[in-house]
């Protein structure tokens, strides 16, 4: 499935209580609106559910599927991943980016030199951080995702062009005074 035509919006995580509600870990900006665009579907863009949020708790979303009516159907769609296409979803804002319309995008540094791809983009909770694919290497680089780093995002050209964070003399990025005291 290609990350332009479907975008995941959550994952099931688990059934919750017996009547076959199930715990849903949200990726949208609002947790609750998880279940606003539609059917959900999944990889391979099949299999549509329709989900009805119940409440949001600090666990995630619990919400009722259409046509799950007890716990043994609930835990069957545990690790099931929820997409929503990508038509359906509003326009980003200014400045803001959907993570699938990051994924591939080519990464470059100020002077132009080719550095990899964006492989994924996690967030741990503090913010964004891009995972990129050194161009040629088995290894990935974690920048964040600000000002301090982002130079440019450019969808249409399929580019990033970032300021890579400054490595210590001993190859250790962020390593400070404090640090050499461990």
């Amino acid at each position: 499935m290609a990350a332009t035509q479907h975008v995941l919006l959550g994952e099931i995580t688990g059934a919750h209580g017996v009547r076959g509600l199930v715990l849903i870990r949200s990726y949208a900006a609002e947790p609750s609106d998880i279940a606003a665009y539609g059917p959900l579907v999944d990889e391979a863009g099949m299999r549509p559910l329709t989900i009805t949020v119940e409440r949001v708790t600090s666990k995630g979303v619990v919400g009722h599927v259409e046509g799950v009516d007890d716990r043994t159907a609930a835990e069957k769609l545990k690790g099931r991943k929820l997409y929503v296409p990508r038509a359906q979803l509003p326009e980003a804002a200014e400045g803001e980016f959907y993570h699938a319309d990051l994924v591939g995008l080519a990464v470059f540094d100020e002077s132009g030199a080719a550095i990899g791809e964006v492989a994924a983009v996690v967030n741990y909770g503090a913010s964004d951080i891009l995972e990129i694919r050194r161009a040629g290497a088995r290894t990935t680089e974690l920048v964040a995702f600000t000002e301090a780093f982002i130079r440019e995002v450019d969808l249409a050209g399929r580019r990033i062009v970032i300021a890579m964070p400054a490595e210590s003399a001993d190859g250790e990025e962020g390593r400070d005074e404090t640090d050499a005291a461990d």
